[in-house]
């Protein structure tokens, strides 16, 4: 088996990686712009140089090389790369979003049926035992129907200065909305448990925080020239230099040395104040779905938590399930007559598996590698047409607080069938 790695950033390589070191695929070639990444792919994964392309178009110019890719490139990046992949005779393995555009997505969904190709997109969630877990006890009926979620994705303020403030997510314009960049995740996850599409969407929230107005008296542009730097828990020393070498200072430096961190830091995006960037996305939101079964859920993101995990409460109609990821306990009770009795009530630690994303990184490429060696099923856990729903919703919660209105799901597929949405 060969695949081709198109954008060798962090996550196409975990991806890659994985594939290459435990499944004995062969990378066959990477595109990436970025010379150092290109070249650390390379090396890693022993690509000749004739197979290593700055660009995705002087990489469909060559041909069909492999059977598959990994696209990973950058958001808006996306659909074009898509839709040439799918012409060459490519299946994908597609990180998230599939596009910032919902007409994008569904293009990308109808293009991949009509050609017979396989899409894979990668809601990782999905394919970890804790969220599992939950998906099998709702399904088994022993609490009754699901009636109602609410869930919440605490994005930890480390994670929100890094990735939506400083780094490649903090624009909209230039990548897409945090609900669907970072939280397409969360909206899969509903759609997921709930077995349904949405029927309505309700949205709220801004850019609260990480603005130029809550600058400290003094702070300066950058983090190593700022004369109050040491009163900040955003300086970008206390950031990056404890984490040298791992997530998220490789990001910056991909050595573990701190003098070239420092060195990096003088010019990198990551060096910035944070109240003096060009971020626009909201750092808290909070959304309201109803979905076409009836079932209701609340789905709550922010940057203003100091760990990076997710929460839930599920409530069926004869119990519910309590869960936290980080903690990986799902607690579930049944219950009781009155607030007298007793209540049956049980823990389960869900097995912990090594990895990314507790085992989903690798359990995702796991299915995607099944389908693209023909080795059995017709569609993956996280298949194109199966993750295009979250999509859908995410864009419709990004509209909803933009233009401060309930948004009707059946309306907004409609204007996009009619080619009336950007």
């Amino acid at each position: 088996m060969e695949l081709a790695l198109i954008g060798a950033g962090n996550r196409g390589m975990t991806y890659a990686a994985y594939a290459f070191e435990k499944k004995g695929v062969r990378i066959a070639a990477v595109v990436e712009p970025n010379a150092d990444r290109r070249e650390r792919a390379a090396q890693q994964f022993d690509i000749p140089a004739a197979r290593c392309f700055a660009s995705a178009e002087d990489f469909f110019k060559a041909g069909r090389i492999c059977e598959a890719a990994i696209i990973a490139s950058l958001d808006r990046d996306h659909y074009e790369e898509v839709m040439e992949a799918l012409d060459a005779g490519y299946d994908l393995l597609l990180e998230k979003p599939i596009s910032p555009n919902p007409a994008e997505c569904l293009a990308i969904q109808e293009k991949a049926q009509t050609l017979g190709r396989k899409i894979t997109v990668c809601h990782v969630l999905r394919y970890t035992n804790f969220f599992s877990r939950i998906k099998e006890i709702i399904d088994s009926g022993t609490l009754g129907r699901l009636v109602s979620i609410d869930h919440s994705e605490n994005i930890g303020n480390f994670h929100m200065a890094h990735s939506f403030v400083r780094g490649n997510w903090r624009n909209s314009e230039q990548s897409s909305p945090i609900i669907m960049q970072k939280s397409c995740h969360d909206c899969d996850l509903l759609v997921w448990f709930t077995g349904s599409a949405a029927r309505a969407v309700s949205s709220f929230g801004s850019l609260t925080y990480f603005k130029k107005e809550n600058a400290p008296e003094g702070a300066g542009e950058r983090c190593l020239e700022c004369g109050v730097a040491q009163q900040c828990r955003y300086d970008a020393q206390k950031a990056y230099l404890p984490v040298a070498g791992q997530w998220p200072a490789e990001v910056v430096c991909p050595t573990d040395s701190p003098e070239e961190l420092l060195e990096a830091l003088k010019t990198s995006p990551y060096g910035r104040c944070v109240y003096r960037c060009d971020n626009d996305v909201c750092d808290h939101q909070v959304t309201v779905v109803e979905f076409e079964n009836g079932v209701t859920a609340t789905f709550h993101l922010s940057a203003f938590t100091n760990r990076n995990h997710r929460r839930l409460h599920i409530m069926c109609e004869n119990g519910e399930i309590y869960g936290d990821d980080e903690d990986n306990i799902l607690e579930i009770s049944r219950f009781a007559s009155n607030q007298a009795d007793g209540y049956d009530r049980k823990q389960i630690i869900p097995a912990k598996v090594g990895g990314g994303h507790g085992g989903g990184d690798s359990g995702l490429v796991d299915d995607f590698l099944r389908l693209a060696e023909g080795r059995g099923g017709e569609e993956s856990r996280s298949s194109i047409g199966l993750s295009v729903e979250s999509h859908l919703i995410a864009y419709a919660a990004e509209r909803s607080r933009v233009e401060g209105r309930t948004i009707e799901m059946k309306e907004l597929r409609k204007m996009l069938k009619k080619g009336k949405c950007d």
